[in-house]
This record gives C-alpha cells, structure tokens and sequence, in this order.
C-alpha cells in the first residue's frame, strides 16, 4: 500500500524510540495500531458498500430492460389477440358466403 521496505521501517523504528523513550513507545505503538485497524476497516466496509451499491445499480438496469421487454410483450400479444380475431372473423365471412354459393351451383336433380 505504501511501499514501504524493512529498512524504512527499522530507521522509523529507531527515531520513534529515540522520541517517544521506551516508556511511551508501546503505547503509542498501540494507539498505532488501534489506528491502523480502524482504518482498515473503515476502507472495508466503505469497499464493501460501493460494490453492494453497484449491484444495486446493476439491478436497476436489468428490472428497467426487464420492464421495456415486458412492455414490448404485452403489445405483441394484443397485437396477436387482434389478428387472431380478424382472422376468425375473415373465416366466419368466407363460410357464410360459400354456403349460398354451394347451394346456388349444386346440380338440381331432375328426375
């Protein structure tokens, strides 16, 4: 993260125990580290909210796509319904139309 090498931190090691003396050195390596934790937490979490909120967001897109496509099937099945009713109807006027014709053009039986 902050690429830091040993040496660094032995030369920080020893100014930290040069100014704070060997008293205060432990405490202060676990306020450190208190620190340190919490950040590391804090930048978990705060990781884990953004990719939780990019889920959501991805979601979002898929209902939207969903809800357009839903839309778009609604339409083709009324459109369906009203070709299925024209053409039902078209039916109704050929077999009533061929009847008379039938019955018009059958051969008569003389006998």
């Amino acid at each position: 993260m902050f690429d830091i090498g040993f040496l660094e931190i032995i030369i920080v090691a020893i100014i930290s125990l040069l100014v704070l003396g060997p008293e205060r050195l432990p405490k202060a390596a676990a306020t450190i580290g208190k620190w340190i934790g919490k950040a590391r937490r804090l930048t978990s979490t705060l990781s884990q909210e953004i990719d939780r909120q990019v889920e959501i967001e991805e979601l979002r897109e898929q209902l939207k796509k969903q809800g357009n496509s839903l839309d778009i099937n609604d339409d083709a099945n009324k459109i369906h319904q009203t070709v299925s009713q024209a053409l039902a109807d078209v039916e109704k006027e050929s077999l009533s139309t061929s009847q008379p014709l039938e019955s018009s053009t059958a051969p008569s039986k003389e006998v």
